[in-house]
């Protein structure tokens, strides 16, 4: 029997099978390349090349006047002083530069940043269990869930901009929600004015808007578990809470994790809803104010100071991205195992099992 694995295995690794193995991948890799190539280069048109000209705008200046002189100047190489600009709140003066006053446009970042990451962490929590909560009604059966599934998608369909006026005219003065107040006992609120109303304001129209999205990724993930699963957890006695947390969320978690993953880089961008729906300012001023609001805000003063503001922006967003694809399991793609050192662990070919069997 040795003598047999062993003619089979030659026969299977010989140099002219290699060859021929070798180049029917070579083919296949430059067919690969000739028809990904159009979108490569479609992406790199659309996607990279602004992302470039936006990072080589924003070390250059922008033109206007000279609060030293006086004097209309032209714009030149600033190295890293829009960066400075944003990141130090550091302002030109008349004799060099200083921190910038409040209420200057270059002292709203981290304002703004923290704007952002409190709407990110608030909207992205309640949608993560509201979704949870929706997905699980409509993976069940019953009389009548497509429609169940059809119209928990209604707030989803509907555009933004459409969202935020809506939502406008909720949170109105004499609006619905003060009227419901109203019925037990409590003042109206200034839901667009005063500044903590106006940031819960945005996170309810977000929430409302967003969780059937959230719902639907994670519906998705409930649909890859059998129910023979459940069926034998009931068998064995598991309650409803050890069914969730070891049968439900570990099957789930990836779904899970890039419905999150896609939500948490939707806020941080978030543009439309705040800004139709509060206007951006809310009781200082800018108490529902994001970065893609200061973005927009600074393009209208310096088109090469917002560069530099967008590019920061990017980085933020993509430094998310990184670490919710490489510790928070977010990643899809399905990679070997690693070994006790690192290296990656291949399964087993034929000439292992070959040199197993000749073995025994």
């Amino acid at each position: 029997m040795s003598t047999t694995v062993e003619g089979a295995e030659a026969r299977r690794t010989s140099p002219r099978r290699e060859q021929r193995r070798k180049g029917l991948n070579a083919g296949q890799g430059r067919r690969a390349l000739f028809l990904v190539a159009p979108t490569v280069v479609l992406l790199g048109v659309v996607i990279v090349y602004p992302l470039v000209k936006a990072i080589v705008l924003s070390f250059q200046s922008d033109s206007g006047l000279d609060k030293a002189t006086g004097m209309f100047v032209e714009g030149g190489f600033a190295g890293l002083d829009n960066y400075k600009h944003w990141l130090l709140a550091q302002c030109s003066t008349a004799t060099g530069t200083s921190t910038c006053p409040p209420g200057n446009i270059g002292s709203l970042f981290w304002p703004a940043l923290g704007v952002t990451v409190f709407f990110t962490v608030v909207s992205v929590a309640i949608e993560v269990v509201l979704g949870l909560w929706f997905a699980t009604i409509m993976n069940r059966v019953f009389r009548g869930r497509g429609l169940v599934r059809a119209a928990i998608l209604v707030p989803w369909a509907i555009p933004t901009a459409v969202t935020a006026k809506l939502w406008f005219f909720i949170f109105a003065y004499d609006g619905i929600a003060n009227h419901l107040l109203g019925f037990v006992g409590v003042s109206p609120v200034l839901w667009t004015g005063d500044t903590w109303p106006s940031r819960f304001a945005v996170i309810m129209a977000d929430v409302w808007k967003t969780t059937p999205f959230m719902a639907l990724l994670i519906l998705a993930g409930l649909q890859l578990i059998s129910s023979d699963v459940y069926e034998a957890a009931q068998i064995d006695g598991a309650s409803r809470w050890q069914t969730f947390t070891r049968i439900t969320l570990p099957i789930i978690k990836v779904p899970l994790m890039v419905a999150v993953l896609f939500r948490t880089l939707d806020v941080l961008r978030i543009f439309d809803l705040p800004y139709i729906l509060t206007g951006g300012g809310g009781g200082t001023g800018h108490a529902t104010m994001t970065l893609s609001i200061l973005v927009i805000k600074q393009i209208r003063e310096g088109f090469h100071s917002a560069s530099a503001l967008s590019t920061v922006v990017f980085l933020v967003i993509a430094l998310v991205a990184f670490l919710f694809i490489r510790f928070g399991g977010a990643d899809v793609v399905k990679r070997p195992p690693k070994g006790k050192r690192g290296e990656k662990l291949v399964p087993r070919n034929d000439a292992s099992v070959g040199s197993t069997v000749e073995g025994n």
